[in-house]
């Protein structure tokens, strides 16, 4: 397993957790929390900020890392997942074609047609570290030819993105990298196929393609292990916007190294904190097979009121070196904003503590 993967902003410690943050920010919280976290990457959303402020307006402005202040690695991801869920949801917005995505923003007359050298030429403009290629998504339901299509197009447009990409960056002294991405569904002989044409290709990590999911919302585990397995040994294995604690500690021991999620900061927001059960916070907690090493403390509940203790005593983030229980649930009650950050900035750092503990129970 790599225990580092090196990009131009700098080196990146496996395994990674890298906070979304969608637009540019971290949600009701700062890029200095994610610093103070020990998180050394964040996600941003290429489609999200194609709409606003717009790929060329953030190029102008020396990309995303001088447009946002932010130091840390910057992954973005391709843009085609959200394309396709909004397509999936309503066909007036567009079509997949076997060439490019055709997309409606406003299902009138209006359309982007989005190529997989756009996909890339976009994530340029970013001045992304880490850079994914176009895929086709599905879900794991879908009939087979569906999930057949699906290989076909994201190795096609793999190869079309990996042209793209080593065109444009010829002249770079810091080259970015450029991660496949493995879809097949639910088939094992599709998902290895998959990741065997897109090895053939050469890039330099490769993701989880598709939806993690069934149509009940059952989590399936079986699904990401086949698709680890397809990935080549040696590279960074990325299981894309998978994110809850359990289900790190669960895809680290299937040889994912890549994460990130709005989990974290989103359980912040509804005032849920995470905390370690007692004597859990060790390498060997972490690893337990029922997923059973943390909790959350609903910091609303009315127990919390007269609390002079911290959320957690085994944490160092600012909310717990600094403040109480109970003055956290009255910045909640009160709906003063630094509520916000300072749980965003503790659940962070839960997640900073995590990697650093998978990181010793792996290496």
């Amino acid at each position: 397993m790599m225990n580092t993967l090196e990009t131009p902003s700098g080196a990146v410690k496996l395994p990674a957790f890298f906070p979304d943050a969608t637009y540019g920010a971290i949600r009701a919280g700062a890029f200095e929390d994610v610093y103070d976290a020990g998180l050394q990457g964040c996600e941003m959303n290429s489609y999200h900020l194609m709409t606003k402020p717009g790929a060329k307006l953030i190029k102008s402005l020396g990309g995303l890392h001088g447009f946002t202040g932010y130091r840390g690695a910057i992954l973005t991801d391709s843009g085609g997942f959200q394309l396709y869920s909004l397509i999936r949801e309503n066909p007036e917005y567009g079509e997949i074609r076997d060439k490019e995505i055709i997309f409606r923003p406003d299902r009138g007359r209006d359309k982007l047609t989005f190529t997989p050298e756009k996909c890339v030429q976009v994530q340029f403009q970013y001045g992304s570290d880490i850079m994914m290629a176009l895929d086709m998504c599905t879900h794991p339901d879908d009939p087979p030819e569906v999930q057949r299509r699906s290989v076909e197009l994201t190795v096609k447009w793999g190869e079309r993105c990996r042209a793209e990409f080593d065109k444009l960056a010829r002249k770079l002294e810091k080259k970015p990298l450029l991660f496949g991405i493995v879809q097949g569904g639910s088939d094992p002989g599709l998902r290895m196929e998959c990741g065997r044409r897109l090895e053939a290709i050469g890039f330099d990590g490769y993701g989880f393609g598709g939806w993690p999911l069934d149509q009940s919302g059952a989590f399936r585990p079986d699904i990401l292990k086949m698709a680890a397995d397809a990935m080549p040994d040696g590279k960074v294995k990325y299981a894309m916007g998978l994110g809850r604690p359990e289900e790190i500690a669960m895809l680290v021991g299937m040889g994912y190294t890549l994460f990130d999620c709005v989990i974290p900061t989103r359980e912040a927001r509804h005032q849920r904190l995470y905390t370690w059960l007692p004597g859990m916070d060790t390498p060997d907690g972490v690893r337990r097979e029922d997923g059973k090493f943390y909790r959350f403390l609903y910091i609303l509940d009315e127990e919390h009121r007269r609390e002079a203790g911290p959320v957690d005593p085994a944490c160092d983030c600012i909310l717990c070196r600094n403040h109480s229980r109970a003055y956290l649930h009255h910045l909640f009650k009160v709906n003063d904003p630094y509520a916000l950050r300072l749980a965003t900035a503790h659940n962070l750092r839960f997640y900073g503590r995590l990697m650093e503990l998978l990181g010793g129970s792996a290496h």
